[in-house]
């Protein structure tokens, strides 16, 4: 008679901070800044803006002139996944992804999610959009 091992038990956390700090820890956090840099200057990088399409209206979006993608985050896992049918041309274990939220909360759980997939290279940026433009990084659609 065989007899199965038990499942192991789910991680437990002590409330969405404690999960955010979790998945802090495994990242390497990046400034706007620094973000802008990147950018700029390496290639291999792209910005993925997760925000929902109401949000990006009120509050502004990235220059399209810089290599940024929105993609929204109830999708992100299955569009940068290389084994999903539904990843975009751009899915792969070497791409840097930079995860941009509105302020920098949900960006951190959805790039934390990203290494879960093997994307090793994922972080996400400070503060979000929000401290992106008020850094003065290039903005476009900004309400006045």
């Amino acid at each position: 008679m065989s007899t199965l091992a038990p499942a192991p038990a789910p991680a437990r956390y002590d409330g969405v901070d404690a999960l955010l700090a979790d998945a802090r820890s495994r990242l390497d956090r990046i400034s706007p800044r620094a973000a802008f840099q990147e950018l700029v200057t390496v290639g291999q990088v792209l910005l993925v803006d997760i925000r929902p399409a109401a949000q990006r209206a009120i509050e502004g979006e990235v220059a399209a002139w810089l290599p940024v993608l929105v993609v929204e985050r109830n999708v992100l896992e299955w569009r940068f996944d290389p084994r999903s049918d539904a990843r975009l041309p751009e899915a792969s274990y070497d791409l840097r992804v930079l995860v941009l939220c509105q302020e920098g909360y949900t960006s951190s759980l959805a790039a934390d999610a990203l290494r879960s997939l093997g994307i090793d290279r994922a972080t996400d940026v400070v503060g979000g959009f929000a401290a992106w433009r008020a850094a003065g990084m290039p903005v476009a659609g900004v309400a006045a």
